[in-house]
C-alpha cells in the first residue's frame, strides 16, 4: 500500500482501533450486521452504536466511518444481491459471497462514491477531442478489468482492510456498457493503489492538550487507481447504469445507513450536552439565556431520539424479507443534524466565552515558574485550575480548532450537503398526496 501525509504515530493509533475492533465472540463489537428479521433485531445496532466502545472508552459519535457504518452498507447490498443476476448470476453471487468473507474474516471497509471535481467535466482540447478524467475500466482481461481513475473522500481508508468503490451511474443517456459504472470491493494494498492523505488534524500527543485529536483523528485520503487489477469475483456491477442506479436505490442502502447515522447522532449530541452542561456549572452560569441555550440542546437530542425510535417503530419488511426501518423519521434527522449541530457548537462558544480561548497547556501547569499564578486565577468554585482547564481545551477542541472545523464540516456533507438530503427527503416523501387530499376534501365540506 502507498502511503502519503499520515505520520506512523498516528497509523499506529488509528490501526491500534482496528485491532481492537472484533467480534463479540472475541471480545468486540464491531461483527459484520446481519440483516433484522423483526423490530426486535432492528434495535440491536442502535444500542450498538450508542454504546461502541474504542479501546477504553468510546468514541462519542465522533468518528463518521467506524466500522458499522460500512458493515451497514455490506449487509444491505448482500440482501438485495438478486437484483444483481439481471445482469449476471455472478455478479450476485459475488456480492453474496464477498458478505460472507467480511464476516469469516472480521473485515473492516472504507468505501468511495465520489470523485474529484475535475473528474466530473470533460474538457474539449484545441483540436477539438474531448478527454475527461473520469474513473474507467480501461480494460478487461481473463483474471478481471483494469481500472484507472481517482476517488475522494476515503475516509479511513489507509487503515481499513478493503475498500468498496460505487460511484454513482448518470441517469441521463443510460447505457448498458458503460466503461464509468462498476461496483467492486478490493483490499488496499492492490497493485496501482495510492493514498494520498490529507493534512493530519492531531495537534500533539498530549491526551490532556488534545483530548478529541490525539484519539479521534480518523484520516480522510484521496485515492488513486492507477491501471489497478479488479479480479473478476470482486465486481458486483459492470457497465450497466440502469442497474447500478435501481441496486443502490432498492437495496434500502441509504435507510440502513441513515439508521446507523441517526444512532451516531444521538451519541454526539449525548456527548456535545455533557460538555455544556459541564461548562455552565464550572462558569456557574444562570439565568433564562442559559437555560434557553442548554434546552435547545436538550431538545435536539430528545427529537433524534424521537426520530430513530420512530424509525424503529414503523419498520417493515422490505421485498428482500429484511426488516427495514422506516425512512422519513431518519432522512428527516439527516437534514437538520447539520444545522444543529453548528448551531450546538456556537452554543459551547457562548457560553464559554474567553474559557475556549485561555487554555494554558499541559506544560505549562507543570512549570514551577507559572504554575502556582495558573492555579490562583484559572481555578472556579467547583474546579481546581488543571481540571477546569482540561474541560476547556476540551470544549475548544470540539468548537474552534482544526479538528472540530473539519468535524462540522463533516457533518455538513456527511449523507450529502443541504440540497440533496433535502431533495432526498422531499422525492421520497410518499404522503404528500395523502396530505393534500386532507385539505381539499376539508374544502369540499365548508
Amino acid at each position: 500500500m502507498f502511503l502519503l501525509g499520515v505520520k506512523e504515530s498516528e497509523l499506529q493509533f488509528m490501526q491500534g482501533f482496528f485491532v481492537h475492533a472484533k467480534p463479540p465472540s472475541l471480545g468486540g463489537h464491531t461483527s459484520l450486521h446481519t440483516a433484522a428479521r423483526n423490530r426486535m433485531n432492528v434495535t440491536f445496532p442502535r444500542k450498538g452504536a450508542i454504546r461502541m466502545p474504542v479501546k477504553n472508552g468510546k468514541d462519542f459519535g465522533l468518528l463518521g466511518r467506524s466500522p458499522d457504518y460500512m458493515n451497514t452498507a455490506i449487509m444491505a447490498y448482500a440482501a438485495a444481491s438478486e437484483l444483481l443476476a439481471e445482469a449476471d448470476a455472478k455478479y450476485a453471487d459475488n456480492m453474496r459471497n464477498y458478505y460472507r468473507y467480511c464476516l469469516e474474516h472480521d473485515i473492516t471497509l472504507s468505501h468511495a462514491f465520489v470523485q474529484p471535481a475535475a473528474s466530473r467535466t470533460a474538457e474539449m482540447l484545441d483540436d477539438g477531442t474531448i478527454v475527461n478524467t473520469a474513473a474507467r475500466i480501461v480494460d478487461q482481461t481473463t483474471e478481471g478489468v483494469i481500472v484507472s481513475g481517482a476517488f475522494l473522500l476515503a475516509t479511513q481508508g489507509v487503515t481499513a482492510d478493503e475498500i468498496l468503490v460505487y460511484p454513482p451511474a448518470s441517469f441521463l443517456f443510460q447505457e448498458e456498457d458503460n466503461p464509468e459504472t462498476f461496483a467492486f470491493a478490493v483490499p488496499n494494498n492492490l497493485p496501482g493503489m495510492k493514498w494520498i492523505s490529507r493534512e493530519s488534524l492531531v495537534g500533539g500527543d498530549s491526551a490532556y492538550d488534545y483530548p478529541l485529536s490525539s484519539r479521534f483523528e480518523e484520516m480522510d485520503t484521496l485515492v488513486i487507481f492507477d491501471h489497478v487489477l479488479v479480479p473478476w469475483e470482486r465486481i458486483f456491477i459492470l457497465g450497466n447504469d440502469s442497474l447500478s442506479i435501481r441496486f443502490f436505490a432498492q437495496s434500502g442502502f441509504h435507510v440502513h445507513a441513515a439508521h446507523q447515522v441517526c444512532c451516531r447522532y444521538v451519541a454526539k449530541t449525548e456527548f456535545v450536552l455533557g460538555i455544556i452542561l459541564s461548562i455552565v456549572d464550572a462558569l456557574e452560569r444562570t439565568g433564562s439565556v442559559v437555560t434557553e441555550q442548554v434546552t435547545e440542546v436538550i431538545v435536539n437530542l430528545e427529537s433524534l431520539k424521537a426520530l430513530l425510535l420512530a424509525s424503529e417503530a414503523g419498520a417493515q419488511v422490505d421485498r428482500w424479507g429484511s426488516m427495514l426501518p422506516d425512512y422519513k423519521p431518519l432522512w428527516s434527522a439527516t437534514v437538520i443534524y447539520p444545522q444543529m449541530y453548528a448551531r450546538m457548537m456556537e452554543i459551547i462558544q457562548l457560553l464559554g466565552s474567553s474559557s475556549v480561548i485561555m487554555i494554558p497547556s499541559e506544560q505549562d501547569f507543570k512549570a514551577s515558574g507559572i504554575a502556582p499564578y495558573l492555579s490562583n486565577y484559572l481555578k472556579s468554585s467547583s474546579m481546581d485550575a488543571r481540571d477546569k482547564t482540561a474541560l476547556f481545551r476540551l470544549a475548544w477542541e470540539l468548537s474552534s480548532s482544526g479538528f472540530g472545523g473539519r468535524q462540522q464540516l463533516y457533518e455538513r456533507f456527511f449523507f450529502g450537503g443541504q440540497q440533496v438530503t433535502s431533495n432526498r427527503l422531499f422525492q421520497g416523501y410518499l404522503d404528500k398526496e395523502m396530505y393534500k387530499e386532507r385539505v381539499q376534501r376539508f374544502l369540499r365540506d365548508v
